[in-house]
Parts: structure tokens; sequence; C-alpha cells
């Protein structure tokens, strides 16, 4: 199972050359992989994860993930190609549907029948991405042709997918899902098998399966349950992540949330890999510098396991 982190690039809060220096750090401690979250009110992640990209070598990078209905799929094609010819074979390109307040509320963009966005939406970015032409007539989507970026090359491309239909999509039409908020027993219930089996219906490899989740080590495991409750509130209240949260029999964020001592916060982690999952992704989340060294050296500690 890779380890990896959520790299924050936030130009609200850090500087592109501090988001760099971070990365840099990163990579000497060992991850070969970080993933970048796109907000609708921050900067672009696709073109600040490719600055640093340029400067930081080596490492690869995801994006967890870029909203679909903001750009059009030859676009966003378009866009990860060039990143691709910039910094190498190093892009992941993690997708999804964002949520209804969003798109509707603030982009004022139609959030109706979801699952057909994502089956079209895929049937055009996927053959652009590999560099092939696409010719698709869909009732949201009319695309006819084909892109190049010189010295780019195919990059893969996994969907945030929670629910059954949104899973038998990226199985079929995608390289995996990237899951936040879904605790262990439904990843090990739902997530794993549905996607599994919706691939070798389809004759699809494997499916990679990139988890998510609040990391902390502490010696006060309430406080930290206090602080992830407050840190995540938004989660439990979009409906895409409350059906995840209800599966798992959790009130909220706080109770998936991976606390306690270095031992266990190993342990915990280290079993997702027997349920599944390829990739764990850390939202560290350290109340004071103790914890936030601590839970860095765990995570680290896990980079020497095969």
């Amino acid at each position: 199972m890779q380890i990896s982190v959520v790299w924050t690039i936030n130009a609200r809060t850090a500087s592109i050359d501090k988001a760099v220096a971070n990365l840099a750090e990163l990579k000497e401690e060992g991850f070969r992989r970080v993933w970048t979250t796109q907000m609708p009110n921050e900067p672009d992640a696709l073109t600040m994860l490719t600055v640093a990209g340029r400067e930081v070598p080596e490492i690869e990078f995801g994006t967890s993930v870029l909203p679909m209905q903001v750009q059009h799929p030859m676009l966003l094609a378009q866009r990860a190609l060039t990143t691709q010819a910039i910094i190498g074979p190093r892009l992941n390109l993690g997708i999804g549907l964002s949520h209804q307040m969003v798109i509707e509320g603030m982009f004022g963009l139609d959030f109706s029948k979801p699952v057909r966005h994502l089956r079209e939406y895929l049937a055009v970015l996927g053959p652009l991405s590999r560099g092939e032409a696409v010719g698709h007539d869909g009732e949201a989507y009319r695309v006819h042709g084909a892109l190049s970026a010189t010295g780019s090359s195919p990059y893969p491309i996994v969907v945030a997918a929670l629910g059954p239909q949104m899973l038998r999509a990226a199985a079929e039409l995608a390289d995996g899902t990237l899951t936040w908020c879904t605790g262990p027993a439904t990843l090990a219930g739902h997530t794993v098998p549905t996607i599994t089996a919706a691939a070798e219906a389809a004759g699809r490899p494997a499916p990679r399966v990139i988890a998510a989740l609040p990391v902390c080590v502490t010696d006060d495991r309430a406080a930290a349950a206090e602080r992830a409750a407050k840190v995540f509130a938004v989660y439990g209240q979009l409906p895409s992540y409350r059906a995840m949260l209800d599966r798992e029999g959790a009130d909220g964020p706080a109770d998936i949330a991976i606390t306690g001592s270095a031992d266990e916060v190993v342990e915990r982690i280290g079993a997702l890999a027997d349920v599944g999952v390829t990739d764990f992704a850390a939202v560290e989340f350290g109340g004071t510098p103790d914890e936030r060294g601590a839970t860095r050296a765990a995570l680290t500690s896990l980079l020497e396991r095969p």
C-alpha cells in the first residue's frame, strides 16, 4: 500500500514558495506521492502543482479532486496533458462531481443526472488522456477531436466515487476511486468489493482504491476528537459523505479519524491494506508541534513497509 499525504498549497494561507519548500521536505522524508485538494474558492490546484513539480523532481502528484462540471472534459484533458509535458509522467488526475450546493449555488450549473454526467465525462476524457481521438455524441457532451502536447504522456484517472453506481462507472471507465470520510468497515464491505466486482465484470484491471482519512498521533484522544469534529464538520453535512458516515455507523468525521498512540495509528493504517486499499492519503490534523511531529514520524515509518 502506497503511503501518501495531502499536501496543502492553499495560497490564501501560504505562498507558493512555502508550499514548494514543504513539498521538498516531504520528498526528503521519503514520500513519493502527494495529493492536493481543490476547493472552489482557492487557487487552481493543477496550475500550482505544475509549478511545484517543476521545482521538485521525482515526487508524484494527485488531484483530490478537480470538479468536473465547471470545466469541459476536453479542456481538462488539455490542461492535464500540458502538466504532464512540463513535469513528466507524474500526474494522477483525480476528478469528482463536487456537491449540489457548490455546483448549483455557487456556479449556477446543472447538477441533475450526476451518474450520466460522470459516464459521459469519462467517455470524452479517457481517450483524450491516452492521446486518442474522441467521437462522442451524448446528452451532456458532443465532442469530436484530438489533442496534442509535445512531450506529454497518458495519465491515470481516478474518480471520487462513493455510491454503487459511481463506483461501477469508475471501474468501467477509469483507473479506480479515491474516497474521503469513508471508514474501514465501509471500505471493506462496500467500496472495495463493489468496484472490484465491477472491474472484473468489465474485463478491466484491478482498480486502485485511494483512501483519505484524518490522522493524528496524540496522547489526548478526546481533544483530538473534539478538534476533528470542528475542523471537518462540514463533511458530515454534505449528502455524499453523510451517506458514507451512515454506512459506517459514525455520527461524524471525528468517529472515522485515525487517532491514538503512534503504534495504534500505524496499526490502523496498515490494516487498510488488508481490505484492498492500494493507496492511503493522510490528512494530518495535529493540534500541537509535538502531535504534528509524532504524526509525521508515524507516517514515515510506514514508508519502510512493503
